[in-house]
């Protein structure tokens, strides 16, 4: 596979193959895809009614608007609190779609029952099985409340479908709304945004009218910080890895630096360290901060964070996060890392 990115004029190799040699003509366009993709839903669909899964990302919110526009009142979205979100974002996904769907909007608290499954777990392929599988079964007791549905959509991009591998492909990490998805789901699996690269999804999303905290939103994985805490999920790493993860994109933001970044977060890491605090010697956490540049996310950069917001960063998260005493900065790309730790 060519890494477009990291090769020497590599956006020009592939412009010079797509519109030479293969004769493309570049008139993909927003617009065309909104309509074309309504028009194709609303066949598909008919009378049926659809179940839309909803995190508060552009993907998923992308999905309902198109369902909004194809079927109206046969759309449900549900969003489900699974616990393992960033800080303040499940009341920040309710204020959000709430007004916009009305009715058609139902927020479900799940994240004991999330916890719980995961508890004793370690091994991260086997963590986004099990919230893949949870999510499909929380959705299906919740759905039996409000009558049939035949259709169940997901935000699905095309970097989720590679990464989860496939007869041609291996698998890198499995997502959970890809492979994560148990073999007996009882509903047809709608994935209109399937071929798109996120890029494509903002242009989208900006044609749609979505506010600009939803287009520009970072991507976060659905199985949530369950895969920035390496080794077991535990309430109190959660709540160590959401302080630090809080602080590092507050501070970004702070800084001006967070529209200059594709993707910022904290990862907990599963091993202690020797540290000093006042004149006592401490055993605790490393947090592992994670920052690229990227447009496609298939490949990318690590972001070139200034020394001092660094440092200032690093002091703030050992000072305030209770049971971290090491802070260190991740300078791989993708390739040979992934974005996501796990």
């Amino acid at each position: 596979m060519l890494e477009v990115q990291h090769t020497p004029c590599g956006p020009q190799i592939l412009h010079n193959f797509l519109y030479g040699a293969c004769g493309c003509t570049g008139g993909w366009h927003p617009t065309a895809f909104i309509e074309e993709t309504v028009a194709q839903l609303r066949a598909i669909i008919g009378q049926d009614r659809v179940l839309c899964g909803v995190s508060g990302g552009v993907d998923s919110a992308v999905v309902a608007t198109l369902l909004d526009r194809a079927v109206g009142d046969q759309l449900t979205a549900m969003f489900i609190d699974h616990g393992l979100l960033r800080q303040n974002e499940a009341e920040q996904v309710i204020a959000t779609f709430a007004p916009r769907l009305g009715d058609r909007f139902v927020a479900v608290d799940a994240s004991q029952q999330f916890l719980q499954r995961l508890q004793g777990v370690t091994d991260p392929e086997q963590k986004r099985r099990i919230i893949g599988e949870t999510f499909i079964r929380t959705f299906e007791a919740e759905a039996e409340k409000l009558g049939e549905f035949r259709y169940i959509a997901h935000g699905t991009l095309y970097p989720d479908v590679i990464e989860s591998g496939g007869a041609q492909t291996a698998t890198i990490k499995t997502h959970h709304n890809v492979g994560g998805l148990p073999a007996d789901i009882r509903w047809e699996n709608l994935e209109p945004l399937r071929r798109l690269f996120k890029d494509e999804v903002r242009q989208i999303a900006t044609q749609l009218g979505l506010p600009d905290e939803i287009v520009n939103r970072q991507p976060f994985p659905g199985p949530g910080l369950a895969v920035r805490i390496a080794g077991e999920v535990t309430a109190e790493r959660l709540e160590i890895v959401r302080a630090a993860d809080a602080i590092f994109r507050d501070e970004l933001q702070a800084t001006g630096l967070s529209d200059q970044i594709a993707q910022s977060f904290a990862v907990l890491a599963d091993l202690h360290s020797v540290g000093v605090m006042g004149d006592e010697r401490t055993y605790a956490y490393p947090v592992i901060l994670r920052a690229v540049t990227t447009t496609d996310y298939m490949t990318a950069d690590w972001a070139r964070i200034p020394d001092e917001v660094l440092v200032h960063i690093a002091s703030r998260i050992v000072n305030e996060v209770a049971g971290v005493n090491r802070v260190l900065y991740d300078v791989t790309s993708k390739p040979p890392a992934t974005i996501e730790w796990e």
